[in-house]
């Protein structure tokens, strides 16, 4: 670095002229004044002193500054960075000379022009670096950082001159290269940027998503929701596939919107056990460029499924009924019941039939709770098998289902821990709900046509005839509004209030477990004329989605599931793991650990804390996935003995994706920000005279301002004591 020091004054003209003009006059003064004294040496001393301050205050008045200027020896640096991310493959840069010639990739236009000899005509002014950039995580090429590597082109090259940034501006990953921008702007180095990549999307059909459950049971059919993008211009029929990797292959004929969206679902029945891998297919078009996005592949786990189901009611209806015989009459539940008969002396009695409530460590091993027209009264709940239930809901990840009758009793619920489970806002002024003699039906909402519990049909058009055309119910239970968080996947048709339809099938999320709450005891009617087909599918579905996260993996003594179930590369993912003494009961507390050994071979271990206050057997952690693969995770238990071996399957993230079109405005804010310029790839040549015209840049300036500074005021109160003082000796004072 060259250096160069001088001072310099932020006067102006005028206080420059007056400043000399009161220098000047003082020096008359001072003269007179020595002379009178008849030229003592004294006063001679005191006037010297009185012309110094003055020209100290005339200084400080035009503000004095010493400036060191550096500027740098080493020769200035031109940086192009190019992007050689994956989604640079994507094949659709258009020669503006010839529109008609076949698109070539982002990357093979970029790769002319990183060749040293391009840039041969600027090494005379400058060296030229030309570096790759992608991202700073592994692997690189799956993701773009641009502020990160602009941020270190600034720190590394003192001499910087200027930075040629060639890219489709996709960033992924990383901060807003804004912010890079703005150092690169306040260091005068512009950038300029070479936008690669066309503005729309290629013609393509992608499935965007295959949401396959991690865990399915043998021989019970799995709908399995999947979204695809249809990028052509024109409708398309096609007929997708899912294929396992036992050899099963099921087919479906679907109809693609054009420039949209699709989602459906497809049905697989699982025939055996094991771990499978399930492959989605649509067939390529003829006018695709891309057909790797055309599939998905998902693991699997198939379990022998083994629910245990409890329902409680008062008083034997036809809803108890026939849900007690769909459910019996399924070889994967195991059925218990508890039937009060308020009045009689003794509970109902028979297989299957309970005499009391369970206790805490009985009630642990139900998924699934059924509490139909039941209340905390007499000869029915009490407050702890309230507790209890609440307790197995928040911590024990299990279900209940809320059956209200006209009988009223529900509303009893509202005075116990209960209350804050049910998902609606009972209207007490109608204890036993509304009847009708012309039968009301169900209306599915827009969260309804989506949910799985609502589907009674493979595609859409048909699930929703179905529903408008099920046997209709003549009693509901009467509410003011579903509560804040819950989702009301079906109301009445007709009939509302204040606040809107009156909710009829409502569903949330409590802890670690699931609530249902079904407003009619009239779903039993759907058998009409078709037997068990969608009263059981119903409450299949239901009860299967309540204990999904129980049967994610569990041990004679523990228990583990774990959110979300198909976690991505960066997610948190919470492991929740309930543990159970030798007679049964939930411990209260406890030394779980999980160890897990990661696809790559690394292993590391979580301890699992215990939930807070009075959690009955919960133990949670969290951690978060850095690769994508199977997790291998083996859970112990140092209070029980009790080892659980399962895996955790983490997707990839996708960052890159090919035939997406180029984010050419954030480059164009970059190049503004940092007054650099933007350049479409067939009029890079006209860069090179920019890049060559580039002015000096200013030097670096380190300013010490004199009038200022502590020592510079000392200076000036000494010498006004000095000279006060020199007064009071000479005795002029």
């Amino acid at each position: 670095m060259t250096e160069r020091q001088f001072i310099t004054f932020l006067g102006s003209s005028t206080t420059i002229i007056v400043g000399c003009l009161v220098v000047l006059l003082v020096v008359v003064l001072s003269l007179t004044i020595w002379r009178r004294s008849g030229y003592s040496a004294g006063i001679g001393g005191l006037e010297l002193l009185r012309i110094a301050l003055v020209i100290m205050v005339m200084l400080t008045l035009n503000q004095p500054e010493w400036l060191e200027e550096f500027r740098p020896e080493d020769r200035p640096t031109l940086v192009i960075l190019w992007d050689q991310s994956l989604s640079m493959n994507t094949q659709d840069v258009v020669d503006p000379l010839s529109p008609a010639a076949t698109p070539r990739r982002r990357s093979d236009v970029v790769a002319e022009w990183i060749e040293p000899k391009v840039w041969e005509q600027l090494k005379e002014k400058m060296d030229v670096v030309i570096e790759p950039f992608a991202s700073s995580t592994e692997p690189a090429l799956e993701g773009t950082d641009i502020n990160h590597f602009l941020q270190a082109v600034a720190e590394k090259y003192g001499n910087l001159r200027g930075v040629v940034l060639m890219s489709d501006g996709d960033w992924n990953i990383g901060n807003s290269p804004v912010g890079a921008a703005t150092q690169l702007r306040l260091r005068g180095v512009p950038v300029f940027a070479l936008g690669v990549g066309g503005r729309t999307r290629l013609p393509d059909v992608e499935v965007v998503a295959f949401d396959a459950p991690t865990i399915g049971v043998v021989n019970k059919p799995l709908r399995i929701p999947f979204v695809i993008d249809n990028w052509l211009p024109r409708d398309r029929s096609v007929t997708v596939s899912l294929t396992s990797s036992d050899g099963q292959k099921i087919s479906k004929d679907v109809r693609l919107p054009a420039m949209g969206r699709f989602q459906d679902t497809i049905s697989w029945t699982p025939e055996s056990d094991g771990d499978f891998e399930l492959t989605f297919d649509v067939p390529p078009d003829e006018r695709e460029l891309l057909t790797e996005n055309n599939h998905r592949t998902v693991p699997i786990t198939i379990k022998e499924e083994a629910l245990k189901v409890l329902l409680v009611e008062s008083f034997p209806r036809w809803e108890y009924r026939y849900l007690r015989n769909a459910l019996e009459r399924d070889p994967g539940v195991e059925v218990s019941c508890l039937l009060f008969h308020p009045g009689l002396s003794k509970v109902g009695g028979g297989r299957g039939y309970l005499k009391e409530f369970p206790a805490a460590e009985e009630l642990a091993k139900f998924d699934v709770v059924f509490l139909g027209d039941v209340g905390v009264q007499a000869g029915q709940l009490d407050d702890e098998a309230c507790r209890m239930i609440a307790e197995l809901v928040r911590t024990q990840a299990s279900g209940v289902v809320f059956m209200p009758g006209f009988r009223g009793h529900h509303l009893t619920l509202l005075d116990s821990e209960i209350a804050e489970l049910i998902p609606v806002v009972f209207d007490q002024t109608q204890p036993r709900g509304w009847g009708s003699p012309s039968p009301g039906q169900f209306d599915l909402t827009a969260t309804g046509r989506r949910s799985l519990l609502t589907k009674l049909e493979e595609n859409d058009d048909a699930n929703a005839r179905t529903w408008e055309t099920l046997p209709g119910f003549q009693w509901y239970c009467a509410v003011e509004r579903a509560k804040a968080g819950t989702e009301v996947l079906a109301t009445h048709r007709t009939e509302s209030n204040g606040n809107g339809r009156i909710p009829l099938i409502v569903t949330r999320t409590y802890g670690a477990g699931k609530i249902l709450y079904m407003g009619t005891d009239g779903a039993w009617r759907w058998r009409e004329g078709i037997e068990d087909k969608y009263h059981y599918r119903f409450w299949g579905q239901v009860a299967r989605w309540m204990a999904y996260q129980r049967n994610m993996a569990r041990g004679e003594f523990l228990r583990l599931f774990y959110s979300p179930d198909r976690p991505q590369v960066g997610d948190v993912v919470t492991l929740n793991a309930n543990a159970m003494s030798d007679t049964g009961e939930p411990l209260q507390a406890g030394t779980i650990v999980v160890q897990m050994v990661s696809p790559s071979g690394k292993v590391s271990s979580i301890r699992l804390a215990p939930g807070s206050g009075d959690s009955w057997g919960l133990f949670h952690g969290d951690f978060k996935p850095e690769e994508p693969g199977e997790y291998q995770l083996m859970v112990t238990c140092a209070d029980n003995g009790g080892f659980l071996e399962t895996s955790l399957n983490v997707q990839g993230v996708s960052r890159e994706k090919l035939g997406h079109p180029a984010r050419l405005e954030v480059l164009e804010e970059i190049a503004k920000v940092t007054q650099g310029e933007i350049l479409d790839w067939s009029s890079i040549s006209d860069l090179l005279p920019k890049i060559a015209a580039l002015p000096e840049p200013d030097p670096q300036v380190r300013r010490l301002r004199i009038w200022a500074h502590p020592l510079w005021a000392g200076i000036l109160i000494a010498l006004l004591g000095l000279f006060w003082t020199g007064r009071k000796i000479m005795g002029t004072v």
